[in-house]
């Protein structure tokens, strides 16, 4: 933290958060360090809520200790249990893999952009288990080259992710090649392939990214698909996550693999009141890690301490999210996003994202939600356009406002504290 101080000051800035962020869609610290504050007080509030209903479980079976760290996934599996009588087993027959992919995923491009994909098995593959599809746009031409790599194996890194192997460029007339890669346990010999309820998500997502890839429309490889600011880049997949659950397109996917039956809606109505279960902890522990990251990053050279415990009590403290049940996700000595990765000054950059992205679902849902005319405005404003302009002024052109911080609380099941009177996470003039 110290070198990075002395870097930036060098560089002639205020602190390295102050460097970092000024190519972001945050743009400056004033901003980040707003976010995480208008965030916090609800979290934290949620947080102790769920904490209390933890605790009523260990009162009622004579426990005698109050809830910690280290209790905390034993007794909310417990909490989740009793409140939403939920167990993740039982969606599993309703998403088999390809049912997911060609029916789920494509079938919310095909209705949303227009596109449709034929199965190439004529094309070389570097695994048995790849599948290559060509997508072709809504005027029939080719539009790019999709490869799906769902499959974990040995010899691949663990997590989900996209590829742009061929960035679309018109400086050399490129069209793109894109790959989403996920790590799905593959079943036996004969078995289906079904997925969890985060793998269908995952799905959604990742193909989120694959359309930014595939839409681009740019000149120089540069600024091609997601070669985005960090704190943005999520924002459009995470967007395309939302089709996962839409009426029309579940009821085409969530398909009993033996009996073909679809997803009762007792079971879809569990899922989706489920997804809030347990969102205090998860925000805090989250937030708390951000705004560490930002504290460290924020200092002078001569203010950085020796102390790393008890300057991260102090941050805590002083950010109002020091709820011992609820420890950060990320310690300063084992943070490697911060200090290891490239996310000095930026572990706020999901959060970020995600307020984007729920305000954007707030805007199709109010708009007719899977309708060609809103992805047609979503692909031309937003998705075709990379990194070629403003990222945050694309986002505002396609809302016609400045970010609003309600719809991620609402998501989140986030309850706004009584003190905080302010409802939108202000953003600075587009550069």
């Amino acid at each position: 933290a110290k070198l990075r101080a002395e870097k930036a000051k060098l560089l002639g800035y205020d602190n390295w958060a102050v460097y970092q962020l000024e190519d972001q869609t945050a743009h400056d610290v004033p901003t980040a360090n707003k976010l995480l504050a208008d965030l916090a007080p609800p979290a934290v509030g949620n947080a102790k809520r769920e904490a209390a209903d933890m605790q009523k479980i260990v009162d009622e079976e004579k426990g005698g200790f109050q809830i910690s760290a280290c209790d905390w996934d034993f007794y909310s599996e417990k909490v989740r249990k009793a409140k939403y009588d939920f167990d993740e087993s039982e969606v599993r027959p309703y998403y088999e893999l390809n049912h997911v992919i060609v029916d789920g995923v494509f079938f919310a491009a095909n209705k949303e952009y227009g596109l449709t994909l034929k199965e190439r098995h004529d094309l070389p593959v570097y695994e048995p288990d790849v599948r290559v599809w060509e997508v072709f746009d809504r005027d029939g031409k080719p539009l790019a080259i999709f490869i799906g790599d769902y499959y974990a194996r040995a010899s691949k890194r663990g997590g989900a992710w996209m590829n742009a192997y061929v960035p679309q460029n018109d400086l050399f007339g490129a069209k793109p090649v894109v790959a989403n890669h996920l790590n799905i346990p593959k079943p036996p010999p004969g078995e289906p392939t079904l997925l969890t309820q985060d793998e269908v998500r995952t799905a959604f997502h990742e193909f989120g990214h694959a359309l930014h890839g595939m839409f681009s429309n740019v000149k120089y490889p540069r600024f091609s698909g997601t070669s985005v600011p960090r704190d943005f880049v999520e924002y459009p997949s995470q967007v395309n996550e939302m089709w996962a659950t839409w009426p029309e397109v579940l009821a085409n996917y969530a398909k009993h693999h033996k009996t073909g039956e679809p997803m009762p809606q007792a079971l879809l109505d569990k899922v989706k009141a489920a997804e809030k279960f347990n969102q205090g902890f998860k925000t805090t522990e989250y937030l708390s890690a951000s705004l560490l990251d930002q504290a460290w990053h924020q200092l002078n050279p001569p203010d950085v301490p020796r102390d790393a415990v008890a300057f991260e009590a102090q941050a805590l403290h002083k950010a109002g999210v020091d709820f011992p049940p609820v420890p950060p996700r990320y310690r300063s000595c084992y943070f490697s996003h911060a200090f290891a990765g490239d996310y000095s000054a930026g572990y706020y950059s999901y959060i970020w994202s995600e307020v984007l992205d729920a305000d954007t679902v707030e805007w199709f849902k109010q708009h007719g939600g899977l309708k060609r005319e809103n992805g047609d405005r979503f692909r031309a404003m937003l998705l075709s356009r990379g990194g070629s302009a403003d990222a945050l002024g694309l986002f505002k052109n396609f809302v016609g406002r400045d970010p609003y911080i309600e719809p991620l609380l609402k998501r989140r099941g986030l309850d706004r504290a009584p003190c905080t009177d302010d409802t939108k996470t202000e953003a600075p003039p587009t550069k």
